[in-house]
């Protein structure tokens, strides 16, 4: 693939702190368009990795290339990239507006354009009757809605956003969501968060990331096996798979999980989800076996945690 596919591509980057290693040996690809997220325990190096790309931290070895132009330089990505910083922290004094108004100037707008930018931003994030109110008199909820609205204004190529839902309540949590998912296919987006189920709904790839190294990196539908597999949660449990399953279908491989309230069922290129839900579940409940729930695919945090490389 050429370089152009990609919005960003991490080549073995490094970075120490005299004797911590924070980056190992890093590799990540971004294509141009996608909702990247990053996985990992607290200390992984995701904050790290985003300080480099932004250019506010130097690496010790390796390559970065932004938006295809090499590492990142201020006046040649100048309005084309953004970071969200895990702990955003916005002036309590400065008003709503304004702050939006400012960071769109940083971004390279005209006053006008600024405006019209801010305005429009505070509507997206559900801010406009806070327009001149003090930064101080938001909730916390509210300042997070503002600070992930400030990481998208001017529409940048390539936005970063370090744990935007950290913090927030259940409501909020879907509200940035939402946000995230109206900006796919038109910006690059690169997520680090550790609520993997927002992970897994707003991101088509993932990285597992741990120790300073990438484990495991892929699209979304590959990791989780949207296109390959069923979990089908029972309404009550199985102590062994019957073996009328597997003589019935023997291309198809079913194991048990969860002390047997889940039946995993995987199956070749030849079959879809649809397909299989129209042979399999009859012959399911012909031997009187209860469904409460069918979903396509695994679950993202069950693969995470069994993965050996994320093993501790």
């Amino acid at each position: 693939m050429t370089a152009n596919v990609f919005a960003l591509e991490i080549r073995n980057l490094q970075k120490r702190y005299r004797r911590h290693v924070a980056l190992k040996d890093l590799n990540l690809t971004v294509p141009r368009g996608a909702v990247m997220g990053l996985v990992g325990p607290n200390g992984a190096g995701k904050t790290t990795a985003f300080a480099i790309i932004a250019g506010l931290l130097r690496s010790n070895g390796g390559s970065i290339n932004v938006l295809g132009e090499g590492p990142y330089d201020p006046v040649r990505h100048k309005g084309r990239l953004s970071l969200l910083p895990q702990d955003a922290h916005i002036p309590g004094h400065s008003r709503v507006k304004e702050t939006l108004v400012y960071f769109a100037r940083l971004q390279g707008l005209a006053h006008r354009p600024a405006v019209y930018a801010a305005e429009k931003t505070l509507e997206w994030v559900d801010l406009s009757d806070r327009a001149d109110a003090p930064v101080s008199t938001l909730s916390h909820g509210m300042i997070r809605r503002l600070s992930a609205g400030q990481a998208f204004i001017g529409d940048p190529d390539l936005v970063l956003l370090d744990e935007p839902t950290s913090g927030l309540d259940p409501r909020q949590v879907v509200r940035i969501r939402e946000l995230v998912l109206s900006r796919r296919g038109r910006q690059t987006i690169v997520v680090s968060s550790h609520i993997l189920s927002e992970i897994e709904a707003a991101c088509d790839h993932i990285a597992f990331i741990d120790k300073g190294v990438t484990t495991r990196q892929d699209a979304m539908d590959n990791i989780v096996h949207r296109n390959r597999s069923l979990t089908i949660f029972l309404t009550r449990p199985l102590t062994a798979v019957p073996d009328a399953l597997p003589q019935q279908f023997p291309e198809v491989s079913f194991r048990l999980s969860d002390n047997g309230t889940r039946m995993i069922v995987h199956f070749q290129d030849g079959h879809s989800a649809s397909t299989m839900n129209r042979m399999l579940l009859p012959v399911l409940f012909s031997m009187g076996i209860d469904v409460e729930e069918i979903r396509r695919g695994s679950d993202l945090e069950k693969i995470y945690l069994e993965d050996p490389a994320n093993q501790h």
